[in-house]
């Protein structure tokens, strides 16, 4: 947490704040703006042509479909501030089941408490072991709805606006688009990390350009819809890991949509998730048909299944995961200490931990540094 410490407090030697620029429309750089609003004209960039980053949420014939992060730490206190200030604490809902199974390679077996992160080989903190997640009664993608609501006539949302690059003295940041210079008292850097260096390498040097080649993981998920007779299974439980020995064809795990939260599908339908660590010819050479077979075949291997699903979602993300290590969060130190003289801070997941909660907790804090210094 050192690197946002020095970010809370470091502003003491800046000018006062009256504007800020935010490069970046996911939900770290959202969050930060909805902060801002009240106390400074906010710009916010977005590369892309939608909001909300790695959230996003399809609603279909009664299925609500979550195409990237599903949920939030249990233990999260900013979610739930957050969403009482957009005014929507109700939608707030917890998991309806707690059971997890593992796959073997042989049958599924029920789990205790933070087994399912030894199957998958990594570790779970301590405090989140057995607690599961919290999500939103319309999916995680309401969140980004409310946000945009929120910000919609007293923020400028550029999107489809590509930051091309940054220049910044003591009390000025500039970043230069496709069409038009746009300057601001401070900025926020709300991007993946690869990113984060092009913009900042030539302001911060080596402390930025070392971020180029951060690592990444890619995803590639499928939901499947089935009329909740075709499984031959209870599916009472969160769903299923698949033990690293066992995996194949990339499929890492499954999560029984429908079962883990309320009000995800219509009567008598049921979705699941099948989650896969796609090779990069993988996510080159395979279309939304062939994922789907992958997904069908997959859960053929594990449940009995009978007929085809009746609806399938695939959704894609190349290099979207990042890898925190003891070398990368150095990294993000070292850069935020290169920043120091200049009106910029990083804000998101790609910098201060991997999650939901991570990401407004990160624009949260970049914006009560400016905050610190708005008159």
């Amino acid at each position: 947490m050192a690197p946002l410490v020095l970010s809370a407090h470091r502003l003491l030697d800046w000018p006062a704040m009256r504007s800020a620029l935010i490069v970046g429309g996911g939900l770290a750089g959202l969050t930060a703006a909805f902060r801002l609003q009240d106390h400074c004209k906010v710009t916010v960039l977005e590369g892309g042509p939608t909001w909300g980053g790695q959230i996003a949420t399809t609603r279909d014939s009664g299925f609500v479909i979550e195409r990237g992060g599903e949920g939030f730490v249990a233990r999260s206190s900013a979610l739930p501030i957050l969403a009482r200030d957009l005014g929507m604490p109700d939608a707030l809902i917890g998991q309806s089941v707690f059971t997890s199974y593992g796959f073997d390679g042989q049958r599924l077996v029920a789990l205790e408490p933070g087994e399912a992160a030894t199957f998958l080989g990594f570790q779970v903190p301590k405090e989140d072991l057995g607690k599961g997640i919290r999500s939103l009664r319309g999916g995680m993608g309401s969140l980004i709805d409310a946000l945009r609501a929120a910000l919609q006539d007293r923020v400028e949302m550029l999107a489809g606006t590509t930051a091309r690059s940054v220049k910044a003295g003591v009390s000025r940041a500039e970043v230069e688009t496709e069409n038009a210079v746009l300057g601001a008292d401070a900025l926020i850097v709300a991007t993946s990390a690869a990113s984060a260096a092009a913009l900042l390498t030539p302001l911060a040097g080596h402390a930025a350009a070392v971020l180029a080649d951060a690592a990444t993981m890619s995803s590639v998920t499928v939901e499947l819809a089935y009329p909740r007779a075709a499984i031959d299974h209870a599916l009472d439980g969160t769903g299923f890991v698949v033990a690293l020995a066992a995996q194949d064809a990339g499929l890492r795990a499954c999560t029984f949509t429908t079962s883990k939260f309320i009000d995800r599908a219509p009567h008598d339908k049921v979705s699941l998730r099948l989650f896969f660590r796609p090779s990069g010819d993988d996510l080159a050479a395979l279309d939304d048909a062939a994922w789907t077979e992958r997904a069908v075949a997959g859960l053929h291997r594990v449940l009995k299944v009978h007929g085809q699903p009746l609806c399938a979602w695939v959704s894609r993300w190349p290099n979207a995961l990042p890898v925190f290590s003891d070398l990368h969060r150095a990294r993000v130190c070292a850069l935020e200490l290169a920043l120091v003289p200049f009106p910029v801070l990083l804000a998101g997941s790609a910098f201060h931990g991997s999650g939901i909660d991570a990401a407004v907790t990160s624009g949260e804090r970049a914006a009560a540094a400016i905050l610190a210094r708005v008159v």
